[in-house]
């Protein structure tokens, strides 16, 4: 797939973003945990049009970021970083990289990480597209993880979703072949158009059989989910793997 051209001087993002970043006061704790920690686990990035743009043509060396030669994991959507500072602290021998735009939840994830000792973790404040296309190199992660990314369940909003065709060409150039997609949601029609979408995708195959995956056991239960299944909200997984590129 070849990257669009940058947007020119002055303007900004021609398609809707997956998110809304609000701005929130954060603790004395998270705000020292960005002058202390960031330096150890924030990728500092060229920006492009926007305050969480990658600017085109600025990818990182992996190997050099990490220090070392490993598997990487791609966490979409981090939040407070709940499960990928578990998987980072439960898999020493795999890279990990948690993508969120809230900077509250990364300051969060770097001090749980800290305590965890999980110094494989590296985190970055972008637009997770723009980092699968313009900052990882092509065919650079094992695995992405979408896991409850933000539903847009009004009709007027489901244009801003993450999980679109064009998401699942962007994610398929990132992803090593063989390597997996993993998506989890509990909004019954999201989960449907996920599996839509990646059903036509031409680049990925799903690796489970009948409607869903059965729940990845990588993904710490979060109070989150704990939350969403005692008013009832059914999760769904879904898995994909890379199919080999021609």
């Amino acid at each position: 797939m070849t990257d669009p051209a940058p947007p020119s001087p002055g303007t900004f993002r021609d398609k809707p973003v997956s998110f809304v970043r609000r701005s929130g006061r954060m603790t004395e704790a998270q705000e020292r945990a960005w002058v202390e920690l960031a330096p150890r686990y924030v990728i500092d990035v060229a920006r492009g049009s926007g305050a969480t743009s990658i600017l085109p043509g600025s990818a990182i060396d992996p190997a050099a970021v990490w220090g070392r030669q490993a598997p990487l994991v791609v966490e979409i959507g981090s939040g407070q970083g709940h499960a990928i500072v578990h998987a980072a602290s439960s898999a020493p021998e795999t890279d990990f990289l948690a993508i969120e735009v809230f900077k509250a939840g990364l300051a969060r994830t770097m001090l749980d990480a800290e305590r965890a000792g999980a110094r494989n973790l590296r985190l970055v404040e972008a637009n997770a597209p723009e980092v699968l296309q313009h900052l990882l190199p092509e065919a650079s992660a094992d695995e992405i993880w979408v896991f409850f990314p933000d539903p847009w369940h009004k009709n007027k909003h489901t244009k801003r979703r993450l999980v679109t065709a064009e998401f699942a060409a962007i994610a398929a150039r990132a992803v090593k072949d063989g390597g997996m997609l993993r998506l989890a949601t509990d909004w019954e029609d999201y989960a449907l158009q996920m599996r839509a979408v990646l059903g036509e995708s031409p680049d990925f195959e799903p690796t489970f059989e009948g409607e869903w995956a059965p729940r990845f056991d990588g993904r710490v239960l979060t109070a989150f989910e704990r939350k969403g299944e005692r008013v009832g909200r059914e999760i769904r997984d879904l898995s994909y793997r890379r199919r080999g590129r021609s």
